[in-house]
Order: structure tokens, then sequence, then C-alpha cells
């Protein structure tokens, strides 16, 4: 999908709202054409951009920063048993730290991907298409 296609509601008149989307566990509404890699990779930038972070964001302190934030992810689980893990998402406390953690590791891979210009969608399907060739269905 092209950034035009993203950044398009489909039927919607020229300055008409932009509907909203509630993310599950989320108290805030975001328009769904943020809803978009390139709409949330916009956002970030315009995030660290009013703050004045860019100068942090080189590509060695966004991986750093990646690596602590998949570690905090996997905080979550280390103790837990396989069956624990699975249904960890049942515990709304335990959800909301998953859902945060997992929003961290998006936002720092995204700021990367930004920085480094790779477009995080077309590397994931050429990655699954080589995998695919590399370990074919018996």
């Amino acid at each position: 999908m092209s950034d035009e296609e993203e950044r398009t509601v489909p039927d919607a008149e020229p300055g008409a709202a932009v509907p909203s989307v509630v993310a599950p566990g989320s108290e805030r509404t975001a328009p769904a054409a943020e809803l978009t890699v390139s709409g949330l990779q916009r956002r970030l930038a315009e995030f660290a951009a009013a703050r004045d972070w860019q100068q942090y964001h080189t590509p060695k302190n966004l991986a750093s920063a990646l690596t602590v934030e998949a570690g905090e992810l996997l905080e979550i689980f280390q103790w837990l048993t396989p069956e624990q893990a699975a249904d960890v998402m049942s515990d709304e406390r335990a959800a909301h730290r998953v859902r945060d953690e997992v929003a961290d590791v998006l936002a720092y891979l995204f700021q990367l991907c930004t920085v480094l210009e790779v477009d995080p969608l077309r590397a994931l399907a050429e990655k699954i298409e080589r995998n695919e060739s590399r370990f074919p269905v018996p």
C-alpha cells in the first residue's frame, strides 16, 4: 500500500472529519488515518522534534532503546509457566503492561526505520519471501 492509499479515507468528502478508532485498552482515540505505519512514524517524529530529541535519535541509540524495551516485554513473561504466559492477557494489569511494552518496542523500531530510511512493511515482506524460499513446506 502506498503512502497515498494509507492516508485516504474511502468515500470521505474533502475536509470531512476522519473517523476515530479506539485501540483496545486505550482511552485515547486516534484518527483512523494516523493508524498507519507512516502516520505513526510522522507522529513520533513530530513528538521528538517538539522536544528537540532528534539529536539523540541516532541509529545506535534507537537500536539500544529498542533492545531495552524488548527486554522489558520479556520481563513480563520471565518466570511464567507456558500456561501462565498464554493466559497473560486475561489479567488486566498484565495486559496493560504488555500493550505498553509492545508500543514501546514498535515506537523505537518505527523511529529506527525512519532514521535509516527502511520501509518496515517492505523489509518484513521481503524477509518472509526469503524465509519461504529457505524453508519450503515439506
